[in-house]
This record gives structure tokens, C-alpha cells and sequence, in this order.
């Protein structure tokens, strides 16, 4: 049982460092949002989609990391863990796709 507190805890721990370095990275978006050049030419993206790209791409991150932490997994109880995180990273992942979707139309 001291095991699997001390992987929580550690997992825990690891995903507060990792957080915090994604959030040194991130830059402010530009009130008017940010000009991009596409196959159709020129045009504005709103920050409110860049943010979405943002939490698209670290939802991505998350289901891999979530993902690589299940096949290492070899106690039952973490194995069960690391199944419920990747399936909270999916439907977040999902979310943001359909809110990003809608929000292009």
C-alpha cells in the first residue's frame, strides 16, 4: 500500500514540475491575435483559438505521457491509474477538437 502512495505522490510531483515548466514557456498572445499565412492566404487567428491549440497540444502531450506510463506500469493498482488518466486525457483531447471545431465555422 506504501508503495502505490509513494508512485502517486511521485507522479504527483513530477506532473507539478512539468506543469510549471510548460507555463514558463507559454507567451502572452497579442490582443489582436497573430497573422498567419495559409494555402488560402493571409489571415488572423484569435487568441482564443491559439489558447485552444495550446491546450489541444498539451492534451496530446498527456495522453502519451499517460500512455507511455501504462506500458511501464507492473502493479495492478497503477495499471489502473494510468487507464483512467489516458482516458481523461482522450475525452479532454476530444473536448477541445469539437470547441475548436465549432469555433472555426
Amino acid at each position: 500500500m506504501f508503495e502505490f502512495l509513494k508512485a502517486v505522490r511521485e507522479t504527483a510531483a513530477a506532473r507539478a514540475v512539468s506543469l510549471q515548466m510548460q507555463q514558463t514557456k507559454e507567451r502572452a498572445v497579442p490582443a489582436g491575435g497573430v497573422k498567419v499565412m495559409t494555402t488560402t492566404g493571409a489571415r488572423r487567428i484569435k487568441p482564443e483559438q491559439l489558447r485552444l491549440r495550446r491546450e489541444i497540444h498539451k492534451s496530446q502531450r498527456a495522453i502519451d505521457a499517460a500512455r507511455n506510463h501504462f506500458e511501464e506500469a507492473v502493479d495492478p493498482t497503477l495499471i489502473d491509474c494510468y487507464i483512467y488518466e489516458l482516458n481523461a486525457a482522450q475525452l479532454r483531447y476530444q473536448f477541445l477538437l469539437r470547441k475548436f471545431k465549432s469555433q472555426e465555422e
